[in-house]
């Protein structure tokens, strides 16, 4: 009870940032809840030095709670629907992600970027933005620093492909008569879902396609989403291999560090819902945990906010963003590649 008293300060003052920033992501689904979260957070935390009593609840919300949302999102997959669905923008997927990686991965080493922030951006680059990455924190052990700094690449340039890649694909010459090679543009090159659906439902917009594009660039996005558990385990793997090496872990192998227990939940809860939907259960039953993990996602930006040093933020942003663009630019290079040699586009 004592331990739960401490944790109840903290969380409660993540509600009361979470609960705005919701109400207002709603409004402008292109900024969304959890950036506003996050950088409100780290605006209170310019003048909120001594957390005391708060700190426990403000790290277990930036933690638990935020593995408590990944685990929530499972419910929003149908495994079934997205890789039949899926298999069109599959090779295209795979080639992103690698590209994404690969390149967080050299940049990381010629550039000398922290570690944990090149995986975090690398992988919020190549999957899908601010979830990938609140499932990767977690895994590496990633401090808040690091998951606001990459959050705050990541976001940067979601903006900017929402806003330009609809201008881009007109430039490109992509069919105004379908929404397919744009959709699987957007699924596959914007970063967050937030902007993938905003950019898809321009491109409908301009071109009267009713929701052709944004049908194809979410169900894109959805496949694409399904990396996160592959390659959260292999991190998880390489991370116990690395502890073990070095000696940091005087127990050595821990199975229960390879293979963290809220992304066996996170699977758990893709299974029931492609199991529910086969026998008939509507997706609608669903809703209601897909919601509430958004909003614990909002909350936990929020903590992680408040942990944030934004001096130290700005100090060290430049490498970061440099990194963010790059995999960003190799991904729409490779994505519109992939859809020349596939005759999409």
């Amino acid at each position: 009870m004592k331990s739960i008293m401490k944790k109840t300060k903290g969380m409660l003052i993540c509600l009361l940032i979470a609960l705005p920033s919701w109400m207002i992501g709603k409004r402008f689904p292109v900024i969304g809840g959890a950036v506003i979260a996050i950088v409100s957070g780290m605006l209170i935390s310019l003048f909120w030095n001594d957390k005391k009593d708060a700190e426990e609840g403000i790290k277990y919300t930036s933690k638990v709670i935020l593995q408590t949302a990944v685990v929530l999102l499972g419910f929003g997959m149908n495994l079934s629907v997205v890789m039949e669905t899926g298999k069109q923008s599959l090779p295209i997927i795979i080639c992103t992600i690698s590209t994404s990686l690969i390149l967080a991965w050299l940049l990381h080493k010629v550039m000398k970027i922290k570690g944990n922030i090149s995986t975090l951006i690398g992988v919020g680059s190549s999957i899908c933005g601010g979830s990938a990455i609140a499932a990767t924190a977690p895994v590496i052990d990633a401090d808040d620093d690091d998951v606001a700094q990459a959050i705050s690449v990541i976001f940067f340039f979601n903006v900017l492909a929402a806003i330009l890649f609809p201008v881009l694909g007109k430039i490109l010459g992509f069919s105004i008569s379908s929404g397919e090679a744009f959709g699987i543009f957007a699924g596959t090159a914007i970063n967050d879902t937030s902007s993938v659906t905003a950019a898809a439902s321009t491109w409908d917009s301009m071109w009267n396609l009713g929701s052709q594009t944004l049908d194809k660039a979410v169900t894109v996005k959805l496949t694409r989403t399904l990396a996160i558990i592959p390659i959260t385990l292999i991190l998880a793997f390489l991370r116990a291999k690395e502890a073990r090496k070095d000696g940091s872990h005087t127990n050595g192998f821990s199975l229960k560090r390879a293979f963290p227990m809220f992304i066996i939940y996170f699977i758990l809860a893709s299974v029931i819902t492609t199991v529910s939907l086969s026998c008939g259960v509507s997706p609608d039953v669903f809703s209601p945990l897909k919601e509430l993990s958004k909003f614990l996602i909002v909350m936990s930006m929020a903590a992680i906010g408040l942990n944030s040093n934004v001096i130290k933020l700005i100090k060290s942003g430049g490498k970061p963003i440099l990194l963010g663009g790059c995999c960003w630019a190799g991904i729409t290079v490779v994505s519109l590649l992939m859809q020349r040699v596939m005759g999409i586009w």
